[in-house]
């Protein structure tokens, strides 16, 4: 297949980029059975290239049996039919292009589905046997091997470790899964692993993908032997001290994978990039995955934690400055995606943020609906004025709020099972968007079927209720974007500027930016250039969770 090109469109376009996640799932449902699909993104592209984006991002659409929402593969290089098919995706990326956005796909090389063909055969394979050396297959401990070979917990929750029945129906050995039961970790020391991971990279790249965003890039490699993690050591690997750093995330070994990589997509052209998914700490170690021959942005996790804080941040935005640019590496900002609660509500919780957990009914400290949306906003008009890349999680341009109010019997995320319940897991980031306000699941379809079920209130936010009306969140992330693209905000020259206390204030190229976190309403008088756009009305002041960006008098 020949790749199909975006005309002017640099080589670096990676490096200021704006790129759109979609949630295959909840995007659009072009066949009305209640979950999104690929012939219902495509149907929704104008939109997106009306709002301004330079690409995409898909989460996975590959066949699956959707225990994790997609993340458990069971074939790399299929579409599943729940989605539709290949040449669905072909469609879809020729359309993307042919609008002037480039598409990047996620890829999932820490684990596979346990239906996959490669765990089907190694459960049918002796212990010892190839087919098992593709997985983390060990003997257990204690009489009889009936203890797990360590101590590892799952991140779902729960042990990261399960028996297996051998064919003879005998107890057998352990396989670990850091995530669900479904979703068994490769062995990424052995060969035929990278190989067959090498040949899945290039199946897409010749379909004319444009880059991939790699899940769990910190993981992979696992320490030798296995050691336990005890629970001291894995507070102290939270807070980023490298002397109790985990033994199966972070590990050096893994940036010989990223290496590796990089020359297999650069061997389809020098505009292919690799997006990191690392959770890591501190911010000068997850620079690591974006020095030259390795990947091109890694998601700046540290800058989407921070809380609604001057002081923080400050120190956040400095830190990403010196520690990505030590590296030659432009900066990524990001509020929102699939994994955490939305911004219009993380941000004004008053009580700390349960990343991981979520958050549902009976949570303390939950904000009301509009003062998040205008602290989200305000935040938004910040990151969107950063030097760097940006990345917007679909939604978020309509102001949409954490859905709190799932039924118990309705949630799927499948750290709300392994935890019997104690966590409300991802579900409230999840549910499908509203593009019309008086339509079946608000336009997601026409059946009104939908996967998750959508607030009852959410007609506000609908698409056709904010396009083209002043003031709406969609028409402040419309012109943002289009002023960020007119000034060059993204390849800018980022300086502070003085400001009164609780207040930010910064210049990138011919615009000055001031953010209201907290401070007294700052007058008008105190600034210095026309105002070119404000996350929210603006009287005589500036009020507190306000942003404004200014053309500078000098």
């Amino acid at each position: 297949m020949v790749y199909r090109t975006i005309a002017e469109s640099p080589a670096d376009w990676w490096r200021s980029a704006v790129i759109y996640q979609v949630y295959p799932r909840s995007f659009a449902d072009a066949d009305g059975d209640g979950v999104g699909d690929l012939p219902g993104i495509t149907s929704r592209l104008d939109s997106l290239a009306d709002l301004g984006v330079d690409a995409i991002w898909l989460s996975p659409f590959y066949r699956s049996p959707q225990h994790d929402a997609g993340y458990d593969v069971a074939d790399f290089c299929d579409v599943d039919p729940l989605f539709g098919t290949l040449d669905d995706f072909d469609a879809l990326c020729d359309s993307a292009h042919a609008l002037g956005m480039r598409v990047v796909v996620d890829i999932v090389p820490n684990h596979t589905s346990s239906d996959h063909a490669w765990f089907q055969a190694a459960l049918s394979a002796a212990p010892g046997s190839p087919e098992r050396a593709r997985y983390i297959f060990r003997e257990g401990k204690g009489p009889d091997g009936a203890l797990p070979p360590n101590d590892w917990q799952s991140v779902f929750g729960g042990p990261a470790w399960t028996r297996v029945t051998e064919p003879d129906g005998s107890p057998g050995q352990w396989y670990l899964h850091l995530f669900d039961i479904t979703q068994p970790d490769l062995d990424w020391t052995q060969e035929q692993v990278r190989a067959d991971l090498d040949d899945v990279l290039r199946f897409w790249l010749a379909r004319g993908v444009d880059g991939f965003r790699v899940d769990v890039a910190h993981g992979l490699v696992k320490a030798p032997g296995l050691p336990d993690y005890t629970a001291e050591e894995r507070a102290g690997a939270a807070i980023g001290d490298p002397a109790t750093s985990s033994p199966y995330f972070a590990q050096d070994g893994v940036h010989e994978i990223w290496r590796r990589w990089h020359k297999v997509v650069a061997a389809h052209g020098p505009d292919r990039i690799l997006v990191a998914e690392a959770w890591v700490q501190p911010l000068t170690r997850m620079a690591l995955w974006v020095r030259p021959d390795e990947m091109q942005q890694a998601f700046n996790f540290a800058f989407l934690m921070t809380g609604w804080d001057v002081d923080e941040m400050r120190d956040i935005i400095d830190d990403s400055m010196s520690a990505f640019g030590d590296v030659g590496a432009p900066s990524t900002w990001v509020l929102s995606n699939h994994d955490v609660v939305r911004h219009a509500t993380r941000l004004s919780l008053t009580a700390p943020n349960p990343q991981g957990h979520g958050v549902g009914p009976g949570f303390p400290g939950l904000p009301e609906v509009q003062h998040g949306v205008r602290r989200a906003r305000a935040a938004t008009l910040l990151m969107l004025a950063l030097p760097g890349g940006a990345y917007l999680y679909q939604g978020e341009e309509l102001g949409l709020p954490e859905v709190i109010d799932i039924p118990d019997s309705a949630r799927q995320d499948p750290s709300w099972f392994r935890s019997n319940g104690e966590r409300h897991g991802r579900d409230g980031c999840r549910v499908p968007i509203p593009w019309e306000s008086d339509s079946p699941a608000y336009g997601f379809n026409t059946t009104g079927v939908t996967w998750l079920p959508q607030p009852s209130d959410w007609a506000p936010f609908a698409r056709d209720a904010q396009r083209g009306h002043d003031g709406s969140t969609l028409e402040l992330y419309r012109s943002a974007l289009r002023l960020r693209a007119e000034h060059g905000l993204g390849t800018g020259t980022f300086a502070w500027s003085d400001s009164p206390a609780g207040t930010l204030a910064f210049d990138n190229g011919p615009v000055r930016v001031v953010t209201n976190v907290s401070g007294a309403p700052l007058p008008f008088t105190a600034l210095d250039g026309e105002v070119l756009l404000a996350s929210a009305p603006l009287d005589q002041d500036v009020p507190a969770d306000t942003t404004v960006w200014l053309r500078c008098a000098r």
